[in-house]
C-alpha cells in the first residue's frame, strides 16, 4: 500500500511539472509571436453573439497599435466610434452623440483586451494561464484570467503564418465576440500623432 501512495504522489508530481512544462512553452510561445509585432495596421471586423448564439452587433473598421500600449479603433458608420489611447489615457468618441469620453487606461490585461496586442507581453502570465497547439500554419491560443473580476471567461488568440488573425472573447452569461483581423501589416513606422485625441469643439466631455 505504501508503494502505491509513493507511486501516486510521483505521478501527481510529474504531472504537475509537465503541466508546468507546457504552459512555459505556450507563454514563451505567445510572447515571442507578439514581440515580432511592435506595430500593427489593418482592418477588423467584429461579430457579437450571445448565448445561445443570436447575433447582437456586426460592426468593422480600422486598427493601429504601437508598443507600449498605444492603440487607435476606429469603427466605421452606422456605429462610429473612435477609441484612442496614448498609453494613459482612453478616449472614446461617439459622433453621432458629438460626445467624448475620457478614461485612465486600465493597464490590467483582463479589462483591457487591447494591451494583449500592444502591451507589456512580460505581464501577460501574471494575469492569465495559458495553453496552445499548433497545426499546419496555425497557432492557437487560449488565455484564462486568473483574477474573477475580469470582463471575460476564455479568450483566444489564432496567429496565421506568424501573423495576428483572429481573437475570440467569451464571457461569463456565454456571450462570445468574434474580431477577425484583415490586411494586417506589421512594424511599419505610424505617426504617434495618430494616438492622441483633440475634442472636436462643441463636443461634451464626460471625465470618469
Amino acid at each position: 500500500m505504501r508503494l502505491i501512495r509513493m507511486l501516486m504522489v510521483a505521478a501527481l508530481g510529474l504531472a504537475a511539472l509537465n503541466a508546468q512544462a507546457d504552459d512555459n512553452v505556450a507563454i514563451n510561445r505567445l510572447t515571442e509571436m507578439l514581440n515580432k509585432a511592435q506595430t500593427i495596421t489593418g482592418r477588423f471586423s467584429q461579430l457579437t453573439l450571445d448565448g445561445s448564439g443570436t447575433q447582437l452587433q456586426e460592426t468593422s473598421g480600422e486598427l493601429s497599435l504601437k508598443r507600449p500600449g498605444l492603440f487607435r479603433w476606429h469603427t466605421d458608420a452606422p456605429m462610429e466610434q473612435l477609441l484612442v489611447s496614448n498609453g494613459e489615457k482612453v478616449w472614446l468618441y461617439d459622433p453621432d452623440l458629438q460626445q467624448v469620453t475620457i478614461q485612465t487606461l486600465d493597464q490590467r490585461l483582463t479589462h483591457t483586451p487591447a494591451l494583449l496586442l500592444s502591451g507589456d507581453v512580460s505581464k501577460i502570465s501574471e494575469n492569465f494561464e495559458i495553453t496552445h497547439k499548433e497545426g499546419g500554419d496555425v497557432v492557437d491560443f487560449i488565455l484564462k484570467p486568473k483574477a474573477k473580476d475580469t470582463l471575460f471567461d476564455t479568450l483566444r488568440l489564432s496567429f496565421r503564418n506568424g501573423v495576428i488573425n483572429d481573437m475570440q472573447l467569451i464571457d461569463s452569461v456565454g456571450q462570445r465576440t468574434n474580431i477577425l483581423f484583415l490586411g494586417i501589416k506589421m512594424n511599419q513606422a505610424i505617426d504617434a500623432a495618430q494616438f492622441n485625441f483633440q475634442i472636436p469643439e462643441g463636443a461634451d466631455v464626460i471625465q470618469e
